[in-house]
């Protein structure tokens, strides 16, 4: 009997799985079917809609024209890449040394008056020594000026101020190293640019020598790439120039400040000779 019951349960299983396979396929004959049945419609309505579509001309949007720094790229890429290679470079090297002294003048900047107090302590109780030591410790020309007076406190006041002049002309020179060469690429920039539109010109007068005609696009084009050079020289001494009145109006104020505390120095040490 378990036989009997297994065997019809085996044969009602492959009967299931027969309906199943013929639906299938019979769902995947009607869905071919249909899509072919598709394929024809559109195809035969294709030609009527191609017939009956216009195509509309496509219309060219103009190039927008280049602002800003794109600008600037472009009139540095016409310039030419020699003359304004240079160009570039004088305002590379230029900016190098502003930034250089900017920043040592910076740290050359101290407050003379705090300093002056400690030392007016050291020296009052007699400890030279520790006066010495906060002008070790205190960085600038000030305090550099400061210490050379007290290492030669002992030789006389002649000498200590002999000493301060000699070395404050000294620190001087130290505050204004570097400004030769700010000023020489002050100077060179705009010359370079000047030399660009000369040989600029040139190339333009000889183009229409070898054209043999005026033409305003020929003559317009050779004396804008001509005049571009000179351009960015220009642009390159204005900012140097610029960063070069900011560091000597910083060197005047140090110097004023180095003189000022260098006097009030001299007087303390005049005071607590005796």
């Amino acid at each position: 009997m378990k036989k009997i019951f297994a065997l019809l349960t085996c044969l009602s299983l492959l009967c299931f799985q027969a309906g199943n396979h013929v639906f299938a396929q019979d769902n995947n004959d009607t869905t071919t079917a249909n899509e072919a049945t598709d394929t024809n419609n559109v195809a035969s309505e294709a030609p009527a809609e191609t017939e009956t579509e216009t195509v509309a001309p496509v219309e060219e949007e103009p190039v927008p024209e280049p602002k800003g720094h794109q600008l600037i790229k472009k009139w540095f890429i016409d310039g030419g890449p020699v003359f304004m290679g240079i160009v570039l470079v004088c305002l590379i090297f230029g900016l190098g040394f502003c930034i250089e002294r900017i920043i040592s003048l910076n740290l050359a900047t101290v407050n003379s008056k705090k300093l002056l107090s400690e030392i007016e302590v050291a020296v009052q109780s007699g400890n030279i020594d520790q006066a010495k030591e906060i002008c070790k410790s205190t960085r600038g020309p000030i305090a550099s000026i400061f210490y050379q007076g007290l290492e030669r406190m002992n030789e006389g006041m002649d000498i200590v101020e002999k000493s301060i002049i000699s070395y404050g002309s000294v620190q001087m020179g130290q505050l204004e190293r570097g400004l030769i060469w700010i000023s020489l690429f002050i100077a060179l920039a705009p010359m370079l640019g000047f030399m660009g539109t000369v040989i600029g010109m040139i190339q333009a007068f000889n183009e229409i020598e070898v054209v043999g005609d005026i033409s305003p696009s020929v003559v317009a084009g050779g004396i804008k790439v001509a005049l571009l050079t000179t351009l960015f020289g220009l642009i390159v001494a204005i900012i140097l120039q610029v960063f070069y009145n900011y560091i000597v109006s910083k060197i005047d104020d140090i110097v004023n400040n180095m003189e000022d505390a260098s006097i009030a120095f001299v007087d303390i040490l005049v005071k607590n000779k005796g």
